[in-house]
């Protein structure tokens, strides 16, 4: 598991630099860096580890290019980043057995830490745990944006998104996933299960108050309207999706059902990251 471990870790490096820069060839940069840097505090020395710590640098590279890349073009091509990451993920869990367990700097270092149960954990476990955390961070909203651009959830570029309704999902996301990874860990599985819940409870007022003022039942001061179809003065509206003054409303593409699609998809996306990373911290 060294080596997934270094690829998740190499991958999350990455993606917070190409997210808080906006240039590609700096996570491509970073992600190899991170790689080596990696090996070198575990210990990762021998020639099994080299070969893994190797496929790990190099996908980390083509995961950086294939995603500026889908983020450009959209649409179904976004497909491709998301088969790239399962696929090398699933070739260094076939490798395992290649890499050595984890030693080094970091063997010594949660021998040496003062941290109640830290010394009992296998350091292995100690860096594959890092990086599932990574994990939950940019790269989990970058996985979740891919799927929901490749099942059209999100419009092409320069068009109103479903994300405009709901804000702070991208920051509610890596929340969500770090608390669900969190308290699995600790055994807290009931919280972690409140955790799903409360994200529903939450949205499901909001969207079902959008879906009211869709269907054209709320009108401006909350009273409900007695026709939806009819504006001030008994005059017919002529079309819904003009705004007072004949200006076009910004999102006239964007209804109640994207943004629910947008909302399940989305969260069920989330989830899968979070178990994902805590299935990968129990083959530890």
């Amino acid at each position: 598991m060294s080596g997934v471990a270094v690829l998740l870790i190499a991958v999350g490096c990455a993606d917070i630099v190409r997210r808080l820069s906006g240039r590609t060839w700096a996570a491509a940069l970073t992600g190899p860096s991170a790689a080596v840097a990696t090996a070198a505090l575990c210990g990762l020395w021998h020639l099994g580890d080299l070969i893994v710590v190797g496929i790990a640098a190099v996908a980390t590279v083509a995961w950086e290019v294939v995603c500026s890349h889908a983020e450009r073009v959209g649409g179904r091509r976004q497909v491709a980043p998301l088969v790239l990451f399962a696929g090398v993920l699933a070739v260094l869990l076939a490798l395992s057995g290649l890499a050595s367990p984890v030693a080094g700097p970091v063997k010594a270092w949660a021998r040496w830490a003062e941290i109640p149960g830290l010394g009992a954990v296998e350091p292995t476990r100690i860096v594959v745990v890092a990086g599932v955390v990574l994990l939950q961070l940019v790269t989990g909203n970058q996985l979740v944006r891919l799927l929901l651009g490749s099942v059209g959830s999100v419009k092409p570029a320069g068009q109103p998104q479903p994300s405009d309704r709901l804000k702070g999902g991208r920051l509610l996301g890596p929340m969500e996933r770090l608390l669900i990874v969190g308290l699995t860990l600790s055994g807290q599985l009931t919280a972690a299960t409140a955790v799903v819940a409360a994200k529903s409870i939450i949205r499901f007022p909001e969207i079902s108050a959008q879906r009211a003022s869709a269907n054209g039942r709320i009108g401006p001061g909350g009273p409900e309207r007695s026709d939806p179809g009819i504006g001030p003065g008994g005059q017919e509206r002529s079309d819904p999706g003009i705004g007072p003054g004949g200006q076009e409303r910004s999102d006239p593409g964007i209804n109640i059902d994207d943004v629910t699609e947008y909302f399940l998809v989305g969260s069920f996306a989330s989830w899968i990251v979070a178990l994902g990373g805590l299935a990968l911290t129990v083959a530890s």
